[in-house]
C-alpha cells in the first residue's frame, strides 16, 4: 500500500455494494424484530395504525405526517437498540457512562413516541372539531 487511501475503499461496489447493503438490512430488522420486545410492540402498533393513517390523512402532506411518525419510532427504536446492544457488549458492570448512553437512547424513542402523538393530535383535531 503506497498511501492510506486504500484502506478506506469499501469491499464492495456498485450494485453488489447495494445489494449487500439490502441484505444487511434485511438482517438488521430481522434481529430487531427476533430479539427486541419493545421494537416488536412498536412494529405491530404500526401495522395496526398504517392503514388508519391513510384512510384519516385528507392530503398526501396529512398521510405523509401520519406514516412518518410512526416510521420514525422504529427507526429511533432500531438505533436505540443498537446503543444497547454495543454498550451490552463492552461488558455488563455497571458504569456511568454505559448507563446514560442507554438512558439517552431511551429518551430519543420517547421523544419520537411524543411527536406520534403530537402530529396525530393536531391531525385528528383538524379532523374532527
Amino acid at each position: 500500500m503506497a498511501d492510506g487511501a486504500e484502506i478506506n475503499k469499501p469491499a464492495h461496489r456498485g450494485l453488489y455494494h447495494v445489494v449487500m447493503a439490502a441484505l444487511y438490512s434485511w438482517q438488521g430488522l430481522r434481529a430487531a424484530v427476533r430479539y427486541e420486545e419493545a421494537f416488536r410492540l412498536e412494529l405491530i402498533a404500526v401495522l395496526f395504525l398504517a392503514p388508519l393513517a391513510l384512510w384519516l390523512g385528507q392530503s398526501g402532506v396529512e398521510r405523509a405526517l401520519l406514516l412518518g411518525s410512526l416510521l420514525l419510532v422504529l427507526i429511533v427504536e432500531l438505533v436505540n437498540s443498537a446503543i444497547e446492544a454495543v454498550v451490552d457488549r463492552i461488558g455488563v458492570e455497571h458504569h456511568e457512562l454505559s448507563g446514560r448512553a442507554k438512558d439517552i437512547g431511551s429518551a430519543a424513542v420517547f421523544l419520537s413516541l411524543l411527536f406520534v402523538a403530537t402530529v396525530w393530535g393536531f391531525i385528528l383535531y383538524d379532523r374532527f372539531f
